[in-house]
């Protein structure tokens, strides 16, 4: 997926992800998506040389992690 294309809807994501995509997704750095992916539980494997995340497992990943945020009172 190129970096100028825009995000609209998980459907338009491919199958597997890349840094890149997780950076655009999430709204971070490139330096923040790297320490991210190598974050002990984060869904991320290796293809090469490229760190790659299965886009069901980002999102399942996600959903989990929706859950741990706790609101400030």
């Amino acid at each position: 997926m190129s970096d100028n294309k825009k995000l609209k809807n998980y459907d338009d994501l491919p199958l597997v992800l890349d840094v890149s995509d997780i950076r655009r997704i999430m709204g971070i750095s490139r330096a923040s998506a790297y320490e991210l992916v190598h974050t002990p539980g984060f869904p991320a494997f290796r293809s090469g040389r490229l760190i790659k995340v299965s886009k069901k497992a980002f999102f399942d990943w996600m959903a989990k992690g929706a859950g741990n945020v706790q609101e400030q009172q």
